[in-house]
């Protein structure tokens, strides 16, 4: 069973609702269209499934999640937009669904927290109809970059890799996307990047909460302290270091991710 290095407290949940299509899988909106049948695999809250829905209606939309935690949230969300979309437990290596089953199968920032990618792929590109399109995006940890700089942001970065690659998943996903599709059998593909960039005062407020609460209230925080690669003292530092650059007058923070658009 694959670990969720985030997991599901409410400050993961609040940076995840934040995610739109125009936001999160710009890359995908050309190719969406009325009436498309579309599967969103890691769908979390539902923000981008929603979303999705819209695009696609009267099309037949399915969320899935491994938990059922963010799921009645997704529904509720799904209901106050007026959509169509179902949610349901689901495991992207084994989907419970028919062969050439959607036009489009969607996941977003969930490649790099599986410790078989190219599996999952596999199994995405199964139930997808020939015509149709896979898309993923990821982020790459090691591409992140801020200012001002601090010694608590650093310390951060390595230690959310360290625990990443505990759980056997890979922080640095976007740039191995490429690799992990050609690895699938899957090579009418197109590679592209996306950036978040967070350097507003509000921007910063949202995002650097959100990485405090993260350090020391989330799945995140348990496993960093249960595999004895930080205390809860250190893990309350990298706190305040996010909460210092939120303050920061010049504070800006860009993250790359990898996206591909992968045609069957």
């Amino acid at each position: 069973m694959d670990t969720y290095t985030h997991g599901h407290a409410e400050p993961v949940l609040q940076s995840h609702r934040w995610r739109t299509v125009e936001n999160s899988a710009a890359y995908l909106m050309p190719h969406l269209r009325p009436g498309l049948d579309l599967l969103d695999v890691g769908c979390g809250p539902g923000t981008i499934t929603v979303d999705l829905a819209a695009r696609v209606a009267p099309g037949r939309v399915l969320g899935l999640d491994l938990s059922a935690d963010p799921l009645d949230e997704a529904r509720t969300n799904a209901q106050r937009a007026g959509v169509a979309a179902t949610f349901a437990v689901g495991d992207v290596y084994a989907l419970d669904l028919p062969d050439d089953s959607f036009d489009v199968v969607h996941a977003h920032q969930v490649l790099q927290h599986l410790t078989d990618p190219v599996a999952a792929l596999r199994e995405m590109a199964r139930v997808c109809r020939p015509g149709g399109v896979i898309a993923v995006r990821d982020v790459d940890y090691a591409a992140t970059t801020w200012f001002p700089l601090d010694a608590g942001l650093d310390r951060w970065l390595d230690l959310y890799e360290q625990v990443a690659r505990r759980n056997g998943a890979e922080p640095d996903a976007g740039r191995r996307l490429l690799s992990w599709a050609h690895a699938a059998g899957l090579r009418d593909v197109t590679a592209t990047a996306g950036t978040y960039c967070y350097a507003s005062a509000e921007e910063r407020q949202w995002w650097g909460r959100s990485w405090a609460g993260r350090a020391t209230s989330s799945a995140f925080a348990e496993q960093a302290v249960g595999y004895g690669l930080a205390t809860p003292d250190e893990l309350t530092e990298v706190a305040a270091a996010w909460l210092r650059w939120a303050e920061a007058d010049d504070g800006w923070l860009g993250m790359l991710h990898g996206e591909l658009l992968i045609r069957r």
